[in-house]
């Protein structure tokens, strides 16, 4: 049985530190990417809080298509490129947005979605999927958030 959980969600650098921790613990050994990012996804839905949308994209030719993730039903397919998460796969890489009404191009696929955070995840210099997460508050996200979610991506890159 797993019992994962942050100790304290308000102290971000732990709260990042025990993620990447039991990411890495759940992910260890397991050669199937899909298995880890659907373990990945749960994990981050119970540890990071105000959000309503955390997941995966992967790359497929020239586009991303959707992953495991946790929350309501998505986009299934977004061009490299185009919105945040096709931004930030085509970019390689974190895109943070406080205002998602304020990015050109954003792809509503939720409109209670008011800011994201997006990071690629990169194996052997190329984006093989991106970590995508949606909150309905303004500004969620800071530099910690996405600090924290490199050092998780950075994980990830030999588990998927």
């Amino acid at each position: 049985m797993f019992d994962f959980a942050p100790s304290d969600a308000a102290d971000k650098p732990l709260l990042y530190r025990e993620l990447c921790e039991a990411a890495d613990a759940l992910t260890s050994g397991e050669p199937d990417g899909i298995a880890n990012m659907a373990n990945v996804a749960a994990l981050v839905w119970g540890f990071v809080p105000d959000l309503n949308w955390a997941g995966f994209y992967r790359v497929i030719g020239d586009g991303l298509v959707l992953g495991p993730f946790m929350g309501r039903p998505a986009c299934i397919r977004i061009p490299l490129g185009q919105g945040v998460c096709g931004t930030a796969a085509g970019e390689a890489r974190s895109v943070l947005v406080e205002d998602v009404h304020s990015f050109p191009g954003h792809i509503a696929c939720d409109a209670n979605s008011r800011s994201e955070l997006v990071v690629p995840i990169v194996v052997d210099g190329t984006v093989k999927a991106i970590i995508d997460l949606d909150s309905p508050l303004p500004s969620r996200f800071d530099d910690e958030d996405r600090d924290g979610f490199e050092a998780l991506a950075a994980i990830l890159a030999a588990r998927i």
